[in-house]
């Protein structure tokens, strides 16, 4: 059994961050075990921000895969931090490499990559990836199963 006593979101009413750099990642240990290593997706949506210029909402549908090595993100501190960016102004590209730097910083993965699949503002959707490598030999990884825009839906 995992020893969550360190953990101090899951179980308990937590309010959402101010703001990204507020939010605290929490992590659980991992036992990668023998073969080859784990992908970990998780997929947010209905990730929303701010746009840094007007004030404006944007909305994006991000997905995360990553190979654990010791340490696993707690999904709840996750949640919470993914809630953080809608008080937060910051343009597409920043906002999807900060997750993706954030969970790294935490987890300290094998590998991770993130995809913000950002829905159009002005005509133009945009789509930015951030991964720290290779991903690792022999683990699998399925497509992130977001179409190109074409509504996205």
């Amino acid at each position: 059994m995992i020893d969550t006593k360190a953990l101090t979101q899951l179980g308990a009413h937590v309010e959402p961050p101010r703001s990204p750099e507020a939010a605290v990642l929490e992590t659980v240990p991992f036992a990668r075990g023998d073969g080859p290593p784990a992908i970990v997706r998780f997929v947010c949506p209905e990730f929303t921000s701010l746009c840094p210029v007007t004030g404006q909402p944007d909305f994006a549908h991000i997905v995360i895969d990553y190979a654990p090595d010791t340490l696993l993100v707690e999904s709840k501190s996750l949640k919470l931090f993914m809630t953080s960016f809608r008080n937060h102004g910051a343009f597409h590209e920043e906002c999807t490499v900060m997750i993706g730097r954030r969970i790294v910083a935490a987890t300290k993965p094998l590998w991770l990559r993130v995809g913000g699949y950002w829905y159009p503002r002005g005509g133009i959707p945009i789509d930015v990836f951030w991964q720290t490598g290779a991903p690792p030999e022999g683990a699998w990884l399925p497509d992130t199963g977001v179409a190109p825009y074409r509504g996205r839906g």
